[in-house]
Parts: C-alpha cells; sequence; structure tokens
C-alpha cells in the first residue's frame, strides 16, 4: 500500500483512511456532508497526491498527443489546459485525462490514480509510432509529484495570499508555473473536480507538507477545511463529472459516455479510432449516459436497474448518491433513446421498488455558488 507524503498529517488530523487506487487516503474527516458543503459554500482542500503524470516534451510531443486524445491539441495554447481522452484500438476508452500545455514542445498529462499504470504502458505502446524515447521525450514523473485541489468559492481569494502573481484573474483551465508559498517554482491551475471553482497545485514530495500548511493558514479566515475522497464523489456528482471505471470504461465510447464535446473531429485530428467513433455519433449511439434526479425519496446505486413507464428495462445506473446540497437522490445511468431528453420520467429500480425520477441537463446542481473573487 503506497502512502502520499501527507499521510501522516491526514492521520493527525483525525481522517478515517481507506484503500483507494493502491494508496491509503483520506475518505473524510468530519463527516462527507458536512465537508461537500464547505467546498461548495467556502473552501476546502484535498490531497489528490495519488494522481499519475506525465511529461511529453520534444519536437514530436503534440503529434503525439494529437493521436492519442480525443480533443484537439491545436486548441492549446502556451498555459492552456484541456480534458480529453484516451481512445484504445477496441472502440473505449483507456482513461480521460487532463493535456497541460507550457510550450509548443513542452506537455503534461494528469491521468487518473487508479489507471496510472495502464495508461503508462498504453503511452509507451504507442510512444513507438512517434518515435519518442522513454526516460527523455516521455517521461513517468507520478512518483514524485504531490498535489492539492483547493477547491470553492474563496479558493483564488485564498491563495492569492501566497504568491505575488495574479492568479485571482487567471481564466478557467489555465496554468502557471510560479513561486509560490516560498516555494520557488511549482505548478498552479484553475482546473478542479467539484464544479466549486478553485485550483489545482503540483508540487515535488519534498514540498507536499510545506504547501498544506500554507494553504491551510491563508484560507483559515475564509473557512477551509482538509476534504476527503467522500465528499469529492458527491461534488463531482452533482456536476455529472465522470468517473473512469463508474461511468466510463474500456468498452465505451465518449460519444455514449456524453464526452462528445471532448471529441473533435477536426481536420487533421486523426486520433485512434477516430472513424469508429465519428460513425456512432452520425447513426446515433444504442446507450448514452445521462444525469437524474429523483422525485420520489431513495438513494440510487451503481447497477441498479432503470425502467420506463411500461415497466421495460431501459437501461443502468453508473453512479448515484445522496445530493448533500439538494437533499435529495441524483445520479447516472446509461439509457436507451428515447429516454435522453431533459425532463424525461424514468424510474430507478431501489431495491423491490420502482422510484421515479427525471433525466436532468447537466449540471445536475442548478445553485451551485457563484465564484467569489
Amino acid at each position: 500500500m503506497k502512502h502520499t507524503a501527507l499521510t501522516k498529517t491526514h492521520e493527525a488530523l483525525g481522517a478515517r483512511m481507506v484503500p483507494f487506487a493502491g494508496y491509503l487516503m483520506p475518505v473524510e474527516y468530519a463527516g462527507i456532508k458536512e465537508e461537500h458543503r464547505n467546498v461548495r459554500e467556502k473552501l476546502g482542500v484535498f490531497d489528490v497526491s495519488h494522481m499519475g503524470e506525465f511529461e511529453v516534451k520534444g519536437s514530436k510531443a503534440k503529434a503525439f498527443i494529437q493521436r492519442l486524445t480525443t480533443n484537439d491539441v491545436n486548441d492549446l495554447f502556451d498555459g492552456k489546459v484541456h480534458y480529453t481522452c484516451f481512445p484504445n484500438d477496441k472502440g473505449g476508452i483507456v482513461d480521460d485525462l487532463l493535456v497541460y500545455r507550457f510550450k509548443e514542445d513542452e506537455y503534461l498529462l494528469v491521468v487518473n490514480a487508479a489507471n496510472i499504470d495502464k495508461d503508462w504502458e498504453w503511452c509507451v505502446k504507442q510512444s513507438k509510432v512517434e518515435g519518442l524515447e522513454i526516460g527523455k521525450e516521455l517521461i513517468n514523473i507520478s512518483d514524485g509529484i504531490s498535489q492539492l485541489a483547493v477547491q470553492g468559492p474563496f479558493a483564488l481569494k485564498a491563495m492569492q495570499k501566497l504568491t505575488d502573481e495574479n492568479v485571482i484573474d487567471m481564466e478557467f483551465y489555465t496554468s502557471k508555473k510560479i513561486a509560490f508559498a516560498g516555494i520557488d517554482e511549482l505548478i498552479f491551475s484553475t482546473t478542479g473536480y467539484t464544479g466549486a471553482g478553485g485550483c489545482e497545485i503540483y508540487v515535488a514530495n519534498k514540498d507536499a507538507q510545506k504547501l498544506f500548511e500554507a494553504v491551510m493558514d491563508a484560507g483559515k479566515a475564509y473557512g477551509i477545511k482538509p476534504i476527503g475522497l467522500g465528499a469529492r464523489d458527491t461534488l463531482r456528482l452533482e456536476m455529472n463529472m465522470c468517473l473512469y471505471g463508474n461511468d466510463i470504461n474500456d468498452e465505451t465510447s465518449p460519444i455514449e459516455g456524453a464526452l462528445g464535446w471532448i471529441t473533435k473531429f477536426t481536420d487533421g485530428n486523426d486520433f485512434i479510432m477516430r472513424a469508429h467513433h465519428e460513425k456512432i455519433k452520425a447513426e446515433g449511439p444504442e446507450m448514452r449516459l445521462k444525469g437524474f434526479i429523483m422525485k420520489e425519496r431513495g438513494i440510487p446505486r451503481q447497477h441498479y436497474p432503470v425502467f420506463n413507464e411500461a415497466g421495460e428495462e431501459i437501461g443502468e445506473v453508473t453512479s448515484g448518491t445522496m445530493s448533500p446540497m439538494m437533499d435529495i437522490g441524483i445520479g447516472m445511468a446509461y439509457l436507451k433513446p428515447g429516454y435522453w431528453k431533459s425532463g424525461t420520467k424514468i424510474f430507478i429500480g431501489v431495491r423491490k421498488k420502482r422510484l421515479e425520477a427525471e433525466i436532468v441537463k447537466p449540471p445536475i446542481f442548478k445553485d451551485q455558488i457563484p465564484l467569489v473573487k
């Protein structure tokens, strides 16, 4: 079992620690509902050092990433970040990820913790097509990097205290390499997995404790709290953000997984199995991932069946929870055509009951707190 550089700090703060993606991670401190609301209304800090990071460098880097991912790398500029996925060679998804562009020949791929080894093997395999040199042009730096996600409407205001660089006015999904919290250089990005706004900060492991203490001190006046992975999951679900392994996987096309917006069929974007996914988009998928809210009291869970009014099974829940902000059950499910329109009535099989639910346009949580600067 791996530990992050902050494991002992989490234990000292009273976190409930659980195995996750090969790491011992904090799932909650004061309770998921309280932590969730603190992020929505104030700010919180997550240790997400279990995530994976691959550097891609050199003259072939851009072409490599363009072939390997579905989003269009041509849309990136220095300091820009975008969300994308690795399509596999069977019509599914290897993983979803972030791509950071620092320069035309310098990129960072940030991948899911549970998929680091799989993703690395995939990247190494595909690097042979473009002729990248492993260890020089494609480098797995995951074990040496810690990452904190500071999320919430007051996150950037609090973090501005720790740097002379202007971070409070950074555009969404951009990044900078800056001096911060007494650390000579780290990566500061306005990204996140909560829909509450804020930033994610990447630093060498040796500086993780110093960064954590500085972040907690800077956020004290705004009500900062450490937040576990339990609230991270409920926060992303309120915003209809996919979780790999639940909502998308090796068998789902990004078109089926409601990721058409990061699957760009633009000229020159010849990613792996492009024609296959383009055909699915043109003809329409057999199933599509949709968000829903419960109209009756009940909590939807993964693998619960979904029915229409006639009692016919039309899909399956992939993720579900009780929304801490709305106090109703919410979730996502793959559904057959005819049940994708917002307002459509469906029924979730909860134990021996069929409870009414309704398809909603994302994000599920419509009353999120606006960003405060």
